[in-house]
């Protein structure tokens, strides 16, 4: 009898030394995260256009295949190294034009108060040009590929959870920087139309001018990229599911900066412009693969949300329509809340603070208290790492570069309601050279708002349900 007691607490005792690792400790397998990163430079390990073979027929949402950049467009980087420092570079530029753009709408600055910059091309024209989120310095990690005109041609654009304006390269160009595809040609397609100055889409830009009543438009970031061109609608086609007639978007016949690769953008912020507001979608959800894979997903409208999902509220800004901000409340290290107030990831009543999930920031940014907070805890359990010097905007990095796998502390979202995300181990620890150098993937924001980047949702479909006020997270449903 004794015997089988002590068995008994044996078992009981191992069981519960098993659930107390499951939920504190995950595997980061290294050596398949470091052979990505040597893939990642191979120019032939392209993928083929398959255009919308990849798409499902006859679905009731609309589906446009959704692709990471390096999978469409050649880097010419020579090594993991600097690719990631051009990355980073890029993305500081990205996160700096987000919080200016905020910066602006709080302090109530409009339309009437802004003056063209000096070296305006449309200076003339009375364009002014504020600082608006996007892919400054071609930052955009993801794009879709979209079907423009009649007949539809294709084209790979970046999405951008972050902006309001839809637009594309255009021909004739003043000056077009170099995109995958043809440059649209208005003359080919027999459903492009220019929008008047009175028209109501017109109206609805912040930065905007007339000439020979065609309406205008300008779109700046913060880099000193820009796209300027006329406002025009044209019918959108995704894939073989549907498309939606009269989008306006821009069509610029002046774009500079370093966009590179695609087309244009795809707006999916939150104002009246937005695709997901023009084809009054009640939802729209997206997954990102890891950035330096060869596969695909999809950008879906309309579908339903997966009933394994982890839900959070969908938050709106009355300050700023843009931004799509989620009911964060907490982060949990190692199974255990952090000692970080809510109140920072809450919108005051000016309109500060709060945290926006955002498909173009890279990486994650905390205000720096909730930062500290994670990555001490971080570097406590996970003592079993070997520490290594800093990389551009990570503190906290390691060499793993003679393990195969490796026990990670685990990292998880809080969300109101009660909801928990576990993230993945390479959704937080990433190589950012092929020697096995990793960092924590989290950075110290000293801007009240909090960002949660594309790194954290690879391999995740993040939804937004507009009509239930509902942001979804859904793992492995890529």
């Amino acid at each position: 009898m004794a015997s089988s007691i002590s068995l008994l607490f044996l078992s009981l005792l191992t069981l519960s030394l098993y659930t107390t690792t499951a939920t504190t400790t995950t595997t980061l397998d290294v050596a398949a995260a470091v052979q990505t990163t040597i893939d990642s430079l191979n120019p032939t390990s392209l993928i083929q256009q398959q255009d919308d073979k990849t798409l499902p027929k006859n679905t009731s949402s609309l589906t446009f295949t959704l692709h990471p950049r390096s999978s469409v467009h050649v880097s010419h980087h020579q090594d993991y190294e600097s690719l990631t420092l051009a990355r980073l570079t890029r993305d500081s530029a990205r996160v700096n034009s987000i919080i200016t753009k905020l910066d602006f709408a709080i302090s109530g600055v409009n339309k009437s108060e802004m003056r063209p910059e000096k070296n305006t091309m449309l200076k003339p024209e009375g364009l002014s040009t504020p600082v608006t989120s996007g892919i400054s310095q071609g930052s955009g990690e993801y794009f879709a590929r979209v079907g423009l005109g009649t007949p539809p041609q294709l084209y790979y654009m970046v999405i951008d959870t972050g902006s309001d304006v839809n637009w594309l390269q255009c021909q004739p160009c003043t000056e077009c920087y170099q995109q995958t595809d043809p440059i649209f040609k208005p003359s080919a397609s027999s459903s492009y139309t220019e929008l008047p100055c009175s028209a109501q889409q017109c109206a609805a830009l912040d930065i905007t001018a007339c000439r020979s009543n065609q309406c205008l438009y300008q779109v700046s970031y913060g880099d000193g990229s820009f796209t300027v061109g006329k406002l025009v609608t044209e019918t959108v086609t995704f894939g073989r599911s549907g498309s939606v007639p009269k989008v306006a978007l821009g069509c610029g016949n002046d774009n500079e900066g370093l966009f590179v690769g695609a087309a244009g953008l795809l707006a999916l912020g939150g104002g009246s412009l937005s695709l997901p507001s023009q084809i009054k979608a009640t939802s729209f959800s997206y997954c990102l693969v890891n950035r330096d894979s060869k596969t695909a997903s999809t950008l879906e409208f309309n579908s339903a949300t997966p009933p394994n999902s982890v839900t959070a509220p969908l938050l709106r800004n009355p300050r700023i329509k843009t931004y799509l901000y989620v009911g964060l409340t907490g982060i949990s290290v190692g199974g255990r809340p952090l000692s970080i107030p809510p109140s920072i990831f809450a919108v005051d009543d000016n309109g500060r603070g709060g945290a926006i999930v955002d498909s173009g920031t890279a990486v994650t940014r905390l205000q720096t208290q909730a930062y500290n907070s994670l990555r001490d805890a971080f570097t406590k359990q996970a003592r079993n790492l070997k520490p290594t010097t800093g990389f551009s905007l990570f503190d906290t990095c390691f060499d793993l570069s003679s393990l195969r796998r490796v026990a990670v502390p685990t990292v998880a979202f809080n969300f109101a309601g009660g909801k928990t995300l576990p993230l993945k181990p390479e959704n937080y620890l990433i190589p950012v050279d092929s020697r096995g150098k990793f960092c924590l993937a989290f950075a110290p924001t000293d801007s009240p708002l909090s960002i949660i980047g594309n790194v954290q949702q690879q391999g995740t479909r993040v939804g937004y349900d507009m009509r239930k006020l509902v942001v979804s997270f859904t793992p492995h449903s890529c």
